[in-house]
């Protein structure tokens, strides 16, 4: 297993990371997956054995059971080497208060967290979602608090646009408050949208990345073809996410990951992985699973380091179109593009 550095911290993560929405199986989430005690345990020894030192989690995740489980998994056995992520934004009750990124609510979030998970800290403290009614001077200060406080040692964000990363890492500047160290994003060969932005940014202001669904919830795994969705799956169980605007370029995409896959004699899920992996300024890809066959496999995709020829053949089938301003910027100022204005796919072409 590879460790890499969290953005511009000292925080060593493994290049993959297990996500755990799988575990739990509360409300909405059993859509996902529904992994109970043992089962977790089971998954989370697996990752643990192949190298992995960073398990995430969501306080929103089956309303607090899957936190509830990490910590009863993590307490005894991992609690010196195993690093914790979680995050808050979403409803945790029915108040308006138990939502949102207000002080009252990431102040007593995190505590609720520590005590699902069974620990004193949280090594990664991640907003999970923007809040536009909280000026961002009070979600930076209340995630000063909880580091100065000792109760997270990290803090990030996810799912934030290019502006609002940047707003917050402006104020945090200015107010001398902890700045965020990595973003957690959704990032696959079918859906590159964070190339415009949020790459470079993350190139240019040191922060990581964390890749969430990096299969596409299942799309990518080679397993879903034209016509074939086999059963159990998340997309038949009708979880929305990601959504696909052009089926056509997806399946051409699946179709290169199958071929590639293929002359290895690899899935295609780890040949995506591989890809993801092999990104600029990501640090860590976020894999789930249901069974361990499921989880090995994508743990495997730690080993495979694609050539400059399958590079090319998957650019080939999933670069986004270029937008404005890149493509002026790709035409007109090709002669003073630094390493961030270069992430944006088509303009390396």
């Amino acid at each position: 297993m590879e460790y890499r550095l969290l953005g511009r911290s000292g925080l060593k993560v493994s290049a993959l990371t297990l996500g755990t929405m799988t575990i739990g199986g509360g409300g909405k989430f059993a859509q996902v997956g529904s992994v109970d005690l043992a089962g977790a345990r089971r998954l989370i020894d697996t990752a643990v054995d192949a190298g992995v030192n960073l398990i995430d989690t969501a306080d929103v995740y089956s309303a607090g059971l899957s936190e509830e489980i990490v910590g009863e998994v993590l307490e005894h056995r991992y609690a010196k080497g195993v690093l914790i992520a979680t995050k808050a934004r979403y409803a945790m009750g029915d108040g308006p208060n138990d939502r949102g990124l207000s002080r009252h609510h990431l102040i007593r979030a995190c505590e609720a967290s520590l005590k699902r998970l069974r620990t004193d800290a949280i090594d990664l403290y991640q907003v999970h979602q923007w809040d536009g009614l909280t000026p961002v001077e009070e979600i930076m200060e209340a995630l000063d608090s909880l580091v100065r406080q000792g109760k997270v040692r990290y803090v990030g964000c996810s799912n934030f646009a290019g502006w609002h990363i940047m707003k917050a890492l402006g104020v945090a500047e200015r107010d001398h408050r902890q700045r965020f160290v990595s973003q957690q994003i959704h990032y696959t060969l079918e859906a590159r949208e964070a190339e415009y932005e949020l790459l470079p940014i993350s190139l240019d202001q040191g922060l990581g990345i964390l890749v969430w669904s990096p299969l596409a919830g299942g799309l990518l795994s080679g397993k879903h073809r034209r016509d074939v969705s086999p059963e159990g799956t998340r997309l038949l169980a009708g979880w929305p996410e990601p959504p696909i605007r052009d089926h056509e370029r997806l399946w051409t995409i699946v179709d290169e990951l199958v071929a590639i896959g293929d002359a290895r004699g690899v899935s295609a899920a780890r040949i995506a992985l591989a890809w993801v992996m092999s990104r600029p300024a990501v640090s860590t890809v976020v894999i789930g699973a249901r069974t361990e066959a499921q989880l090995l496999d994508n743990l495997a995709a730690a080993e495979v380091k694609l050539d400059a020829d399958e590079l090319a053949r998957l650019d080939a089938v999933s670069r986004p179109p270029l937008l404005y301003p890149y493509w002026h910027q790709a035409w007109t100022a090709s002669d003073r593009l630094g390493p961030s204005d270069l992430i944006p796919a088509a303009s390396l072409k």
